[in-house]
C-alpha cells in the first residue's frame, strides 16, 4: 500500500479522472453562472452586459429576501429535526429494540426511496380539508378537536411547517441507519466499563456516545444542510411554493426568475447565492469538528 501511495503516476491515477468529473460536472457550470450574472435578460433574447447591476437589484427584491427567509427557517427545522430525530432512532434501534428490528429499521429507511412526488401526494391527502378531511383533520374531529382542523397547507401559518414535517419524515431514517451502523462500530467494552463506574443513560450518552459519534454528526449535518439548502422538489411536490409564498425557497425563485420570466443573468445571482450559502454552511458546520 506503502509502495502504491507514494507512486505519482498511480495518485494521478486515481485522482485525476475524479477531478475531471468533478470540475466538468461542478466547477464549470458555476463558472458559467457567475459568467451569465453580469449580463441582463436571456441568451439570444435582449442579452446585454449589466456589470454589477444584478447584484444590486438583489438587495432591492423583497421577493428575493422572502425567499432567503423561507430557506434559513426550512434549513433550521430540517436539518436538526432529521440528523436529531435519526440520533434518537439509532440509539432506540441500539439499546431499546431487541426484537423486530430488523423490519423497524426496514420501514424507517423505505421512505427514503420514496419518489418525491408520490410523498407529496400522500401528505396533501393526510393535510386535506376539501371535499374530505384528510387523516390529520379526520384526527382532530374525532377526537373533538374540531376547533384545530384547518387547511394546513392552504394558510402561510402552517404550510412551512407542514413541509418541514414532511421532509424530516423522509429522510430521518437515512440518518438513523447512518448512526446505527457507527454505533455498532463503538466497542461495547467502552460501554460495559461505564456502567460499573456508575454512568446512567444520560452520562454515558453525554461522555462516551457523543464524543465518538462527532464526526458522523458533523458528517450528517453536512449532508442535511446541504440537502435543505436546495430545497425544491418537495416544496414543489407539496404545495408548489405556496399558498403564496409562504413555502417558495430560492432555488424555486431562481427557477421562475430564469425560466419563466426569461431573466437568466439574475436567476445566475441568486444560484451564485445559494452555492455561497452551501459552501459557508458547510464551512462553519465542520469546523465544530476541530479537535481541540
Amino acid at each position: 500500500m506503502k509502495k502504491v501511495l507514494g507512486n505519482k503516476k498511480a495518485i494521478a491515477l486515481f485522482v485525476v479522472p475524479a477531478l475531471i468529473l468533478y470540475t466538468v460536472i461542478v466547477m464549470v457550470p458555476v463558472i458559467w453562472s457567475l459568467y451569465y450574472s453580469f449580463f441582463s435578460g436571456s441568451p439570444g433574447l435582449q442579452w446585454e452586459f449589466a456589470g454589477f447591476e444584478n447584484y444590486a437589484r438583489l438587495f432591492r427584491d423583497k421577493n428575493f429576501f422572502n425567499s432567503l427567509t423561507v430557506n434559513f427557517k426550512y434549513i433550521a427545522v430540517v436539518t436538526v429535526g432529521q440528523v436529531g430525530l435519526g440520533l434518537l432512532l439509532s440509539l432506540m434501534f441500539k439499546f431499546w429494540l431487541r426484537r423486530c428490528k430488523t423490519i423497524i429499521r426496514t420501514l424507517v429507511f423505505f421512505p427514503v426511496v420514496l419518489p418525491t412526488v408520490a410523498v407529496g401526494q400522500l401528505f396533501a391527502k393526510i393535510y386535506e380539508i376539501q371535499p374530505n378531511y384528510g387523516l390529520l383533520n379526520s384526527f382532530l374531529s374525532a377526537v373533538g378537536l374540531q376547533g384545530l382542523v384547518q387547511p394546513w397547507i392552504g394558510q402561510a401559518s402552517t404550510a412551512l411547517w407542514c413541509l418541514c414535517i414532511m421532509d424530516i419524515w423522509v429522510a430521518m431514517g437515512f440518518y438513523s441507519v447512518i448512526f446505527y451502523g457507527a454505533l455498532l462500530d463503538i466497542p461495547d467494552d467502552i460501554m460495559e466499563a461505564a456502567r460499573i463506574d456508575g454512568a446512567g443513560s444520560f452520562a454515558m450518552f453525554k461522555s462516551i456516545l457523543l464524543p465518538l459519534l462527532r464526526p458522523m454528526i458533523i458528517t450528517s449535518l453536512v449532508f442535511s444542510f446541504s440537502g435543505t439548502v436546495k430545497m425544491f422538489e418537495s416544496a414543489m411536490a407539496l404545495t408548489n411554493g405556496g399558498p403564496g409564498s409562504a413555502t417558495k425557497s430560492l432555488s424555486m425563485y431562481m427557477y421562475d426568475v430564469s425560466f419563466t420570466y426569461n431573466k437568466v443573468g439574475y436567476g445566475s445571482v441568486i444560484a451564485i447565492v445559494i452555492f455561497l450559502i452551501c459552501v459557508l454552511g458547510s464551512f462553519i458546520i465542520n469546523r465544530f469538528d476541530v479537535k481541540e
